[in-house]
Protein backbone atom coordinates (compact mmCIF):
# COMPACT_ATOMS: atom_id res chain seq x y z
CA UNK A 1 0.00 0.00 0.00
CA UNK A 2 1.52 3.48 -0.99
CA UNK A 3 0.73 5.03 2.29
CA UNK A 4 2.55 2.42 3.91
CA UNK A 5 5.61 2.80 2.04
CA UNK A 6 5.45 6.41 2.12
CA UNK A 7 5.20 6.59 5.77
CA UNK A 8 8.69 7.98 6.44
CA UNK A 9 7.51 10.44 4.03
CA UNK A 10 4.15 11.46 5.58
CA UNK A 11 5.50 11.93 9.09
CA UNK A 12 8.02 14.12 7.81
CA UNK A 13 5.51 15.87 5.88
CA UNK A 14 3.18 16.22 8.82
CA UNK A 15 6.46 17.59 11.05
CA UNK A 16 7.00 20.16 8.17
CA UNK A 17 3.08 21.48 7.99
CA UNK A 18 3.22 21.71 12.00
CA UNK A 19 6.15 23.91 11.77
CA UNK A 20 5.12 26.11 9.24
CA UNK A 21 2.02 27.04 10.72
CA UNK A 22 3.88 29.11 13.20
CA UNK A 23 7.42 29.77 11.05
CA UNK A 24 8.21 33.28 12.10
CA UNK A 25 6.39 33.87 14.70
CA UNK A 26 7.71 34.45 18.05
CA UNK A 27 5.70 32.68 20.01
CA UNK A 28 5.88 29.50 17.54
CA UNK A 29 4.08 26.37 18.60
CA UNK A 30 2.93 28.25 21.81
CA UNK A 31 -0.25 29.27 19.45
CA UNK A 32 -1.21 26.06 19.01
CA UNK A 33 -2.65 26.03 22.56
CA UNK A 34 -2.72 30.05 22.67
CA UNK A 35 -5.52 29.99 19.81
CA UNK A 36 -7.82 27.00 20.90
CA UNK A 37 -7.92 29.06 24.58
CA UNK A 38 -8.91 32.08 23.40
CA UNK A 39 -11.46 30.48 21.33
CA UNK A 40 -12.91 28.59 23.89
CA UNK A 41 -13.34 31.61 26.07
CA UNK A 42 -14.95 33.88 24.09
CA UNK A 43 -17.04 31.23 23.37
CA UNK A 44 -18.08 30.33 26.80
CA UNK A 45 -18.67 33.94 27.48
CA UNK A 46 -21.00 34.49 24.49
CA UNK A 47 -23.18 31.44 24.71
CA UNK A 48 -23.16 30.77 28.51
CA UNK A 49 -22.94 34.51 29.85
CA UNK A 50 -24.46 36.31 27.03
CA UNK A 51 -27.02 34.01 25.71
CA UNK A 52 -27.64 32.08 29.05
CA UNK A 53 -27.08 28.97 27.04
CA UNK A 54 -27.90 25.54 29.11
CA UNK A 55 -26.73 22.19 29.02
CA UNK A 56 -29.15 19.59 30.29
CA UNK A 57 -26.30 19.22 33.28
CA UNK A 58 -27.00 18.92 36.95
CA UNK A 59 -24.10 21.47 37.65
CA UNK A 60 -24.28 25.44 36.64
CA UNK A 61 -20.45 25.64 36.74
CA UNK A 62 -19.34 27.96 33.87
CA UNK A 63 -15.79 25.20 33.48
CA UNK A 64 -17.92 22.44 33.10
CA UNK A 65 -19.95 24.28 30.22
CA UNK A 66 -16.40 24.95 28.38
CA UNK A 67 -15.70 21.61 28.86
CA UNK A 68 -18.47 20.75 27.06
CA UNK A 69 -18.12 23.16 23.82
CA UNK A 70 -14.80 22.56 23.76
CA UNK A 71 -14.52 18.81 23.42
CA UNK A 72 -16.77 19.44 20.60
CA UNK A 73 -14.88 22.45 19.01
CA UNK A 74 -11.84 19.56 18.69
CA UNK A 75 -13.98 17.35 17.06
CA UNK A 76 -15.09 20.13 14.12
CA UNK A 77 -11.81 21.71 14.01
CA UNK A 78 -10.31 18.58 12.75
CA UNK A 79 -12.90 18.32 10.06
CA UNK A 80 -12.90 22.20 9.01
CA UNK A 81 -8.97 22.46 8.83
CA UNK A 82 -8.69 19.68 6.26
CA UNK A 83 -12.06 20.09 4.53
CA UNK A 84 -10.72 24.19 4.01
CA UNK A 85 -7.80 23.24 3.13
CA UNK A 86 -8.56 20.81 0.51
CA UNK A 87 -8.98 22.62 -2.40
CA UNK A 88 -5.78 24.21 -2.45
CA UNK A 89 -3.52 21.61 -1.28
CA UNK A 90 -2.05 20.84 -4.72
CA UNK A 91 -2.50 24.60 -6.34
CA UNK A 92 -0.03 25.04 -3.15
CA UNK A 93 2.34 22.47 -4.21
CA UNK A 94 2.73 22.77 -7.70
CA UNK A 95 6.60 21.55 -8.21
CA UNK A 96 5.07 18.11 -6.49
CA UNK A 97 2.94 18.15 -9.72
CA UNK A 98 5.11 19.31 -12.70
CA UNK A 99 8.91 18.46 -11.60
CA UNK A 100 9.22 15.16 -10.02
CA UNK A 101 7.39 12.23 -9.10
CA UNK A 102 5.67 12.46 -6.27
CA UNK A 103 2.68 10.51 -4.16
CA UNK A 104 0.47 13.06 -4.49
CA UNK A 105 -2.48 11.40 -2.39
CA UNK A 106 -0.01 11.86 0.71
CA UNK A 107 -1.25 15.29 0.83
CA UNK A 108 -4.37 15.16 2.65
CA UNK A 109 -2.94 12.22 4.58
CA UNK A 110 -0.51 15.01 5.71
CA UNK A 111 -3.14 17.70 6.30
CA UNK A 112 -5.43 15.54 8.61
CA UNK A 113 -2.13 14.16 10.27
CA UNK A 114 -1.19 17.50 11.16
CA UNK A 115 -5.03 18.72 12.37
CA UNK A 116 -4.78 15.23 14.52
CA UNK A 117 -1.64 16.18 16.30
CA UNK A 118 -3.52 19.57 17.21
CA UNK A 119 -6.26 17.97 18.35
CA UNK A 120 -4.12 15.87 20.50
CA UNK A 121 -2.82 19.14 21.84
CA UNK A 122 -6.40 20.57 22.95
CA UNK A 123 -7.41 17.60 23.99
CA UNK A 124 -4.70 16.98 26.94
CA UNK A 125 -5.77 20.95 27.41
CA UNK A 126 -9.04 19.62 28.40
CA UNK A 127 -7.85 16.19 30.13
CA UNK A 128 -5.88 18.59 32.22
CA UNK A 129 -8.50 21.25 32.63
CA UNK A 130 -10.88 18.46 33.93
CA UNK A 131 -8.08 17.20 36.64
CA UNK A 132 -7.44 20.59 38.00
CA UNK A 133 -10.73 21.70 38.60
CA UNK A 134 -12.99 18.59 38.98
CA UNK A 135 -10.41 16.31 40.02
CA UNK A 136 -11.39 13.65 37.36
CA UNK A 137 -10.33 12.06 33.95
CA UNK A 138 -12.57 9.40 32.91
CA UNK A 139 -11.10 5.66 31.87
CA UNK A 140 -13.41 5.91 28.76
CA UNK A 141 -10.55 8.33 26.95
CA UNK A 142 -8.44 5.48 26.03
CA UNK A 143 -11.60 5.33 23.39
CA UNK A 144 -10.67 8.66 21.82
CA UNK A 145 -8.98 6.91 18.41
CA UNK A 146 -11.83 4.65 17.70
CA UNK A 147 -14.56 7.57 18.31
CA UNK A 148 -12.14 9.88 16.14
CA UNK A 149 -12.04 6.53 13.30
CA UNK A 150 -15.26 7.59 11.20
CA UNK A 151 -14.59 11.40 11.05
CA UNK A 152 -10.74 10.24 9.90
CA UNK A 153 -12.31 8.29 7.23
CA UNK A 154 -15.03 11.00 5.65
CA UNK A 155 -12.75 13.72 5.95
CA UNK A 156 -10.02 11.89 3.98
CA UNK A 157 -12.50 11.02 1.67
CA UNK A 158 -13.79 14.30 1.51
CA UNK A 159 -10.34 15.66 1.34
CA UNK A 160 -9.32 13.80 -2.11
CA UNK A 161 -12.25 14.83 -3.85
CA UNK A 162 -11.84 18.57 -3.06
CA UNK A 163 -8.16 18.23 -3.43
CA UNK A 164 -8.90 17.52 -6.96
CA UNK A 165 -12.19 19.19 -7.34
CA UNK A 166 -10.13 22.42 -6.23
CA UNK A 167 -7.92 22.21 -8.66
CA UNK A 168 -9.85 22.41 -11.62
CA UNK A 169 -12.42 25.06 -10.08
CA UNK A 170 -10.74 27.55 -7.76
CA UNK A 171 -14.16 29.15 -6.71
CA UNK A 172 -14.56 25.80 -4.54
CA UNK A 173 -12.62 27.34 -1.76
CA UNK A 174 -14.98 30.09 -1.37
CA UNK A 175 -17.69 27.75 -1.38
CA UNK A 176 -16.34 25.66 1.08
CA UNK A 177 -15.64 28.36 3.39
CA UNK A 178 -19.80 29.22 3.65
CA UNK A 179 -20.41 25.62 4.33
CA UNK A 180 -18.03 24.68 6.48
CA UNK A 181 -18.99 27.85 8.60
CA UNK A 182 -23.01 27.11 8.51
CA UNK A 183 -22.22 23.33 9.51
CA UNK A 184 -20.84 24.48 12.43
CA UNK A 185 -23.35 26.22 13.61
CA UNK A 186 -25.62 23.19 12.83
CA UNK A 187 -23.93 20.45 14.52
CA UNK A 188 -24.59 20.46 18.19
CA UNK A 189 -21.45 22.06 19.34
CA UNK A 190 -22.87 25.16 21.67
CA UNK A 191 -26.51 23.40 21.95
CA UNK A 192 -27.76 19.84 23.08
CA UNK A 193 -29.29 17.95 20.67
CA UNK A 194 -32.67 17.78 23.29
CA UNK A 195 -32.47 21.62 22.63
CA UNK A 196 -33.04 20.55 19.19
CA UNK A 197 -37.26 20.75 18.20
CA UNK A 198 -38.21 17.34 16.80
CA UNK A 199 -39.36 18.19 13.42
CA UNK A 200 -35.54 19.39 12.78
CA UNK A 201 -33.65 16.08 14.30
CA UNK A 202 -33.64 13.82 11.67
CA UNK A 203 -31.64 16.51 9.54
CA UNK A 204 -29.48 16.89 12.29
CA UNK A 205 -29.28 13.08 12.70
CA UNK A 206 -27.90 12.65 9.08
CA UNK A 207 -25.04 14.95 9.78
CA UNK A 208 -22.00 12.89 10.92
CA UNK A 209 -20.56 15.39 13.01
CA UNK A 210 -23.65 15.19 15.08
CA UNK A 211 -22.72 12.00 16.43
CA UNK A 212 -18.98 12.84 16.41
CA UNK A 213 -19.29 15.87 18.74
CA UNK A 214 -21.40 13.13 20.79
CA UNK A 215 -19.42 10.90 21.08
CA UNK A 216 -16.32 13.31 21.63
CA UNK A 217 -18.10 14.51 24.64
CA UNK A 218 -19.38 11.00 26.64
CA UNK A 219 -15.77 9.75 26.18
CA UNK A 220 -14.08 12.96 27.40
CA UNK A 221 -16.07 14.50 29.50
CA UNK A 222 -18.73 12.57 31.01
CA UNK A 223 -17.32 9.38 31.14
CA UNK A 224 -19.90 6.97 29.16
CA UNK A 225 -19.57 4.65 26.73
CA UNK A 226 -19.52 5.81 23.00
CA UNK A 227 -22.44 5.10 20.54
CA UNK A 228 -21.30 1.90 19.33
CA UNK A 229 -24.01 1.38 16.79
CA UNK A 230 -22.58 5.01 15.31
CA UNK A 231 -19.46 4.02 15.16
CA UNK A 232 -19.93 1.06 13.53
CA UNK A 233 -22.24 2.25 10.38
CA UNK A 234 -20.21 5.70 10.48
CA UNK A 235 -16.82 3.88 10.14
CA UNK A 236 -18.60 1.71 6.97
CA UNK A 237 -19.47 5.33 5.52
CA UNK A 238 -16.18 6.53 5.95
CA UNK A 239 -14.85 3.50 4.34
CA UNK A 240 -16.81 4.11 1.42
CA UNK A 241 -16.41 8.00 1.64
CA UNK A 242 -12.53 7.64 1.40
CA UNK A 243 -11.87 5.24 -1.16
CA UNK A 244 -14.62 6.66 -3.26
CA UNK A 245 -12.91 9.85 -2.62
CA UNK A 246 -9.68 8.46 -3.13
CA UNK A 247 -10.34 6.45 -6.37
CA UNK A 248 -12.02 10.27 -7.70
CA UNK A 249 -8.56 11.81 -6.89
CA UNK A 250 -6.76 8.99 -9.06
CA UNK A 251 -8.62 9.29 -11.49
CA UNK A 252 -8.46 13.10 -12.25
CA UNK A 253 -4.94 13.53 -11.15
CA UNK A 254 -3.69 12.71 -14.77
CA UNK A 255 -4.81 16.90 -15.67
CA UNK A 256 -3.80 18.17 -12.96
CA UNK A 257 -0.83 19.47 -14.74
CA UNK A 258 -2.22 20.79 -17.66
CA UNK A 259 -4.06 23.57 -15.07
CA UNK A 260 -1.43 24.40 -12.98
Amino acid sequence: MSFWRNRQLILQFVKRDISSRYKGSYLGAIWSILTPLFMLAIYTFVFSVIFQAKWNIETENKLDFAFIIFSGIIAFNVFSDVILRSPNLIISNVNFVKKIVFPLEILVVVAIGSSLFLAGINVLILVLGQLLFNGVIHWTIILLPIVLLPLVLITLGLGWFLASLGTYYRDISHIIGLIVSALMFMSPIFYPVSNIPENLRGIYILNPITHIVEDMRRVIVFGQMPNWGWILVGSVIGLVVSLLGLKWFNKTRGGFSDVL
